[in-house]
């Protein structure tokens, strides 16, 4: 059973309103309505009439084991941050959060910003990832948890999907192609674009993932290793790039034509860490990521 239910569910008893509770909650009436009614649909019964509020039988029921099962989960939070702060020395280690690209989009700094609420002692250090980083990041040590895209298809790595978004690809306004940037393209349309290269040590399933599966894909000249360097070689005609449909938020260019590629399966955006990684801040940033990519996952894919 999600707590955020039980913890929605609690705030709507004790104010007696749905309006309060969700300022109580920091989140949206509405938001606070779906988690009630998603906690009735679980427990199979109505648990609150509604206008005014009051609880039903089952609802007051409910309310003790609630109570108990958040104290719970509260209890045992604050034994691991006592655990955390016992293993802390006098010079608290840094999480270091790669991010390839835009990340997950409006995601990434939602997640960075949570933690940095939850763990204010522990500092933050943000590293720009290039396209060949898409795994030697977290193996080599050079961060700790990783917003990165498509999955990345190595044992030592584990990764937990945060958001799935239609294919773009983005293309010059002098090209043909750029008249679709509303009603969209499919892929024996881009057939042909010249996509940009990438180095020969470029993770296979980043390679595939950027030329859409396609091992004929055309190649140009310019190579790019950053979502700068895409958009460089785009204006200046030399290139064509792909990504996600949130790309065109984060990079809107003078001279860069986004267009929807309507026939490509959808991909997904990933927060990665290693497999056998024991450092509890990692965990923690790993738990609150997930919690806000169910909240806000489907928001960024529109």
């Amino acid at each position: 059973m999600d707590l955020r239910l039980l913890s929605s569910f609690l705030a709507v008893v004790e104010e007696g309103h749905f309006g309060r509770a969700a300022a109580r909650l920091f989140l949206s009436p509405p938001a606070v309505t779906q988690h009630v009614r998603r906690l009735e649909s679980e427990v199979g019964a109505r648990l609150l009439h509604r206008n005014p509020v009051s609880l039903t039988p089952a609802g007051a029921r409910l309310v003790g084991h609630a109570r108990g099962l958040l104290a719970a989960a509260n209890a045992a939070m604050d034994d691991m941050a006592d655990l955390v702060q016992d293993r802390e020395s006098d010079t608290v280690r840094p999480l270091r959060v790669g991010i390839m690209g835009h990340g997950s989009a409006e995601l990434t700094p939602a997640a960075i910003n949570a933690y940095r609420r939850a763990r204010p002692e522990v500092p933050v250090e943000l590293r720009q990832l290039d396209f060949t980083e898409h795994v030697t990041a977290l193996l080599q040590d050079s961060v700790d948890v990783a917003f990165v895209r498509p999955t990345p298809d190595d044992e030592r790595v584990l990764a937990d999907v945060l958001t799935t978004e239609q294919r773009i690809v983005v293309v010059p306004e002098t090209s043909p192609l750029a008249d679709a940037r509303e009603l969209g393209a499919y892929l024996q349309d881009i057939a042909d674009l010249p996509f940009f290269r990438l180095p020969s040590h470029t993770p296979r399933p980043f390679t595939e993932y950027l030329y859409f599966h396609d091992e004929a894909q055309r190649r140009s000249a310019h190579y790019a290793l950053t979502p700068q360097e895409v958009l460089t070689g785009v204006v200046t005609g030399c290139a064509a790039g792909s990504g996600l449909k949130s790309f065109a938020r984060y990079y809107g260019w003078p001279g860069a034509v986004y267009v929807p590629v309507l026939d490509a399966p959808w991909e997904s955006s990933y927060l990665a860490i290693r497999a056998d990684d024991s450092n509890p801040e990692v965990r923690i940033f790993r738990a609150l990521t997930i919690a806000l990519a169910q909240e806000l996952g489907p928001l960024v894919a529109r």
